[in-house]
């Protein structure tokens, strides 16, 4: 059951949507863990996500699914689980933004209240594909694969 977990065809599509899903994913767990690039950190993250009702638990799996999944999903290691942890995450994080604020579109001009989803869906959609069909060709399953798919 592991080797089909890892299983992946040689496509390199697979790979570029699995790199800049998760290159994308990183800086904001980064943001969440750390308190780079203006982040919080990981307490003023969790105390911060915790006025908003989320329990700790539930934002420290935030946290480890936006940093190590993101890394997981950039390195192609654990491809699948790393994409879910993406999916769950971004799906959670939608239906939040679309419950405070009814918007779709990011608000690149500051004029509506709040963010929209529209990343969110990027991502689960991104995350999906490579949760379905794996890491593509460069990636760490694929090379602890023993039966690759062409």
């Amino acid at each position: 059951m592991f080797t089909k977990l890892l299983q992946t065809r040689n496509d390199w599509i697979l790979t570029l949507i699995r790199v800049v899903a998760g290159g994308v994913m990183f800086p904001h767990g980064l943001q969440k863990l750390l308190g780079w690039f203006g982040g919080a950190g990981f307490t003023r993250t969790i105390h911060g996500f915790g006025q908003m009702g989320f329990a700790a638990p539930l934002v420290f799996l935030v946290i480890m699914a936006e940093s190590f999944g993101a890394l997981g999903m950039i390195l192609g290691c654990l491809s699948r689980i790393a994409a879910f942890s993406i999916v769950v995450d971004m799906t959670v994080a939608a239906l939040t933004v679309y419950h405070r604020t009814g918007n779709v579109f990011m608000n690149w001009g500051g004029t509506q209240k709040g963010e929209g989803f529209e990343f969110h869906l990027l991502m689960i959609a991104m995350s999906l594909a490579v949760m379905i069909a794996g890491g593509g060709a460069f990636s760490v399953d694929r090379a602890l694969s023993r039966n690759k798919v062409a």
